[in-house]
């Protein structure tokens, strides 16, 4: 019997260009301002929640908090792309002891932390409707 090794759909593509990931990045930042924009939105909604609502939980000021989480590691992430970004242009000025290797192993644990943002704060975002429909 032979076996066969499984590969990851990934290990089919071709790399993508450092110009790519740089749009890739560049599109990043763009998501986290709107997520930022959507933050303050939900700021807004659940201050006003809490003024109409007498909730012995607290959910306003719960889900509040995480807002304010959420803003706070969406600021955390930005400025670490940003500092990827400064990465990419040392590599491309060819700075000794960099590749575009260290880029692209950097860009794809960034791409990593995207996902999980994005999974965490589409969880966050359901919460919030949830309660706003609730009330």
């Amino acid at each position: 019997m032979t076996s066969k090794k499984l590969v990851a759909r990934s290990d089919y593509l071709l790399p993508q260009s450092l110009e790519g990931l740089h749009i890739q990045s560049r599109e990043w930042l763009d998501t986290i301002a709107f997520w930022k924009d959507e933050t303050r939105f939900f700021s807004h909604l659940l201050q006003k929640r809490e003024a109409e609502i007498n909730d012995p939980l607290n959910f306003p000021k719960i889900l509040g908090d995480l807002d304010t989480l959420h803003e706070t590691l969406f600021d955390y992430l930005a400025d670490e792309i940003r500092d990827h970004e400064r990465l990419l242009s040392r590599v491309e000025g060819g700075a000794p002891g960099l590749s575009d290797s260290d880029y692209r192993e950097q860009h794809r644990q960034l791409a990593g932390k995207m996902e999980v943002f994005s999974a965490d704060f589409r969880e966050f975002k359901r919460m919030v409707f949830g309660y706003a429909r609730k009330w």
